[in-house]
């Protein structure tokens, strides 16, 4: 199935503005290759140059820059590219872990082949398809009884992005259930190790400069794209609050609303960003801890995770992408539906944003995508608490001692699949 798959995904890297075999760039491509280029000019970054992204970036911004031939962008791009070939392996991997067969596998195969178009011309500019790969690549890992391999991806991804820290108590209960006390505690060293051979040399190169970059991103204004922003932008257009945009405060370049009233809103999304991935994490734990829950929960996390977060920028999108394609049943419709008009009104006013930044009318398309991620999170989060009798039966049937060993048996025998 990936092998049919991946030319279509390959043509539908070309298509966009921005695509594979195009010259023009978007978003922050041009950055990562001044930070590689320093890089290999002996400049390092966060003590020598202040850098806004986790140290694991790294690990996709320099391999184009150490190429032959100087052509940073489409080598970057071409790297991105095998990142989305990777998803879609993992992907596939995931749904026949799940016993998805047919329609159910061939269907999100070919949606995610066909994701570079709806992504538009953010879908190789930016390095979100890195940790979204290693990402949905653990969750494919944990399932198939490999779980040393996921708890490792999932540290390289932490060390990329902070936002798959929300599959960490997920994956690390699965494991805990299914294979015991001990391989949990393994997996998660594996994990700690992961993100400790990542950091820990900028950490001791340059600690000041690393904490700096943390601080820039976590203590960032009520970005205008946010969910807060969203809800006073609604009110600027209806006349009941004057809204200023401007230039974030911190290194990390935003446009952030200004004002007492949207920095009381930037702290309360942190808040409801926190209280929202628990959420996911109590109902979790209470059911029962079957592939298709925590396929599940792992979805509603890093969604509650995104429409909470204080900055919201059209490329995040991505990491939702690979994970919503793996929800089972008619929520997985409804979830591909919502996630699809999402990224149809990101491209609308992808290269209008001047007339976001002027509050023009454009930014009802904003508030828009932000009630359609806020729609998404309920639907998963109610979805999971009402998952599912069969799923019940099965872990009834099961038991808990003996599902220590049979997850194993299974796991080698899929590993053939694919």
């Amino acid at each position: 199935m990936t092998a049919l798959a991946a030319p279509v995904f390959l043509v539908a890297c070309a298509i966009p503005d921005g695509g594979l075999f195009r010259a023009e760039r978007y978003r922050d491509v041009h950055l990562y290759g001044i930070y590689a280029d320093r890089f290999l000019r002996g400049e390092l970054p966060y003590r020598d140059v202040f850098v806004e992204y986790p140290p694991g970036a790294f690990a996709v911004f320099l391999p184009p820059a150490a190429l032959p031939g100087g052509d940073y962008n489409f080598a970057f791009k071409s790297l991105m590219a095998l990142c989305g070939l990777a998803a879609l392996l993992a992907v596939v991997l995931t749904l026949l872990s799940m016993g998805a067969r047919g329609a159910r596998l061939y269907g999100p195969a070919v949606l995610f082949a066909l994701s570079p178009i709806a992504l538009g011309p953010i879908s190789l500019n930016t390095y979100d398809l890195w940790p979204a790969a290693l990402t949905v690549g653990a969750l494919a890992a944990v399932l198939r009884g490999r779980q040393l391999l996921g708890f490792g991806l999932l540290g390289l991804a932490v060390s990329a992005k902070l936002y798959p820290l929300v599959l960490v108590p997920l994956a690390l209960v699965h494991v805990w259930v299914h294979a015991g006390r001990r391989r949990a505690l393994q997996a998660l060293a594996v994990l700690l190790g992961a993100v400790l051979a990542v950091v820990l040399p900028f950490a001791v190169l340059a600690p000041g400069g690393l904490w700096d970059s943390l601080h820039a991103q976590s203590s960032r204004g009520l970005q205008i794209e946010s969910l807060g922003a969203a809800v006073l932008l609604a009110a600027h257009r209806l006349g009941l609050y004057e809204a200023t945009v401007v230039h974030g405060a911190t290194g990390a370049a935003s446009r952030d609303l200004s004002g007492s009233l949207p920095d009381a809103l930037a702290t309360t999304l942190s808040v409801l960003q926190l209280v929202a991935v628990a959420a996911v994490w109590l109902v979790y734990l209470r059911g029962p801890k079957t592939a298709e829950r925590l396929v599940l929960a792992s979805v509603a996390g890093v969604a509650g995770f995104l429409v909470f977060n204080r900055f919201i920028s059209p490329q995040y999108l991505v990491w939702l992408l690979p994970l919503v394609l793996l929800v089972p049943s008619g929520a997985g419709l409804v979830a591909i539906a919502l996630l699809t008009l999402s990224l149809a009104l990101g491209q609308i006013w992808f290269f209008h944003y001047s007339h976001v930044f002027q509050l023009d009318g454009i930014v009802w398309l904003v508030v828009a995508r932000d009630a359609l991620l806020f729609a998404l999170y309920v639907l998963l989060l109610v979805r999971l608490k009402t998952s599912t009798p069969s799923s019940e039966k099965t872990s009834r049937q099961r038991g808990l001692r003996r599902t220590r060993a049979i997850p194993f048996a299974v796991a080698r025998g899929s590993q053939r699949s694919a």
